[in-house]
């Protein structure tokens, strides 16, 4: 039950920053979705120290909970990437799609590169 709680809790927090930080790009003028990007990125990085934190721990179970399942799943936003690249095809706006695409892809997992065990 506990870990119920955690991810709930987690999640709130993921999905206010999520939130903040679309607010805080809301005046972006460029057609890449740079909200969504950054949200991703931040899980990413988040969920890679977190990764590398509780390794080493006997009990990681409340902190993967909260962190990995809770805030990194409220904050990152596959469904909303999926979502806006499906508009930038749809407005035709190919070299939009292959640089968010290739942004994603590239900074999220280099996120892992960058903090790795």
């Amino acid at each position: 039950m506990i870990y119920l709680v955690l991810v709930f809790i987690g999640g709130g927090i993921g999905s206010v920053i999520r939130y903040l930080i679309g607010i805080g790009f809301q005046r972006t003028y460029l057609q890449l979705p740079i909200a969504t990007l950054c949200s991703n990125v931040v899980a990413c990085i988040i969920f890679a120290i977190t990764v590398n934190l509780i390794s080493n721990k006997e009990h990681p179970g409340n902190w993967k909970a909260l962190i990995l399942t809770g805030v990194c799943g409220g904050l990152s936003t596959f469904s909303t990437f999926s979502y806006e690249t499906f508009i930038l095809l749809k407005q035709q706006n190919y070299m939009w799609v292959i640089i968010n695409i290739a942004l994603s892809l590239t900074l999220c997992i280099g996120s892992f590169i960058l903090v790795k065990k």
